[in-house]
């Protein structure tokens, strides 16, 4: 079991480190789980993971590992090899580990991503497992608003592979009347509709311009934001300008944690809109590869906590 090595004293002269912070040398025993992206220096997954592994006692460690495109193959053969008990992946490598798996989620299969890799062992055999849990970590803030949302109208702002997993969310949870992807151009968001038309029996899922979106603006009840427009130094930027088109019966959900209050959801609350950010979608997904790696349920609270402690 994991233990803190920080020396002791009172707490006047020598105040705890916040537990997410607290020191841990890792040993013979310790197992890793890592993160293979390009670049990874800025993730919170370190400290979101090894903050739950100190909470929880176990002597695991969370590691960063930055990857060229070019060792893809390497690094993920390596996570065998090595040991890990699995990694998380981040871009821009989610595409490019899919034909590295022995096995995918539906999740990752429909998405065409994998955030998450297990380590699967049965004696000396390891087989590597694909999953994508941004799917559960943005579905899960919904979940109060299931009734209200089951055959809404939709409308997400961007195309990319956050749109992506978060198309294929709301096709297959909430069986929306209408599905709208609003972009800048709509040429680029052609081939996300062709990839989820497995999942869109009812052809819900259309692409309008940004120019044109203001009457799926106004008639969306769910609102999402899958671009990075409003993250943190452009604090003063929004997928969505025009205040005015919210109302008091829609949620508006913002992919970015950071600021925790972006420009969008500060507009839509003025306008009595109910708001969800981003932050819970990165804890959550977190958590659901954490139960895959040691079967243990994240301590959520407890990161929720540590990242507050680093301004989050």
């Amino acid at each position: 079991m994991a233990s803190s090595n920080m020396a002791k004293g009172s707490a006047k002269e020598s105040p705890s480190p916040p537990l997410s912070l607290s020191p841990f040398l890792p040993d013979g025993e310790t197992r890793l789980v890592g993160l293979l992206g390009y670049p990874v220096a800025h993730s919170l997954s370190p400290l979101i993971h090894n903050t739950a592994f100190r909470a929880q006692g176990l002597n695991n460690l969370y590691v960063a590992l930055p990857v060229a495109p070019a060792d893809v193959a390497e690094a993920v053969a390596g996570l065998k090899t090595l040991g890990f008990l699995g990694s998380n992946v981040t871009i821009p490598h989610k595409q490019a580990v899919l034909p590295l798996m022995d096995a995918l989620s539906a999740e990752a299969q429909a998405v065409g991503a994998v955030n998450t890799i297990v380590c699967r062992r049965d004696g000396d055999t390891v087989t590597l497992y694909g999953d994508n849990t941004d799917v559960a970590g943005f579905l899960e803030p919904l979940s109060p608003f299931a009734g209200a949302l089951h055959s809404a109208p939709m409308l997400i702002f961007g195309a990319g592979g956050a749109a992506r997993a978060v198309a294929y969310a709301l096709l297959s949870t909430f069986a929306p009347r209408s599905l709208t992807l609003a972009v800048r151009t709509p040429a680029r968001a052609e081939n996300l509709v062709r990839d989820l038309a497995p999942y869109d029996a009812g052809g819900v899922l259309r692409i309008v311009s940004l120019a044109d979106a203001a009457p799926s603006v106004r008639a969306a009840r769910l609102l999402v934001n899958a671009t990075p427009v409003g993250m943190h130094p452009h604090t003063d930027a929004t997928p969505w300008p025009d205040a005015a088109d919210f109302s008091d019966d829609q949620i508006v959900y913002d992919l970015i944690y950071k600021p925790e209050q972006t420009r969008l959801l500060r507009d839509a609350t003025a306008c009595g809109a109910h708001t969800l950010g981003g932050l819970a979608m990165l804890i959550l997904q977190a958590a659901a590869s954490y139960i895959q790696w040691i079967s243990q349920a994240m301590p959520v609270d407890r990161v929720r906590a540590a990242l507050r402690e680093v301004g989050f």
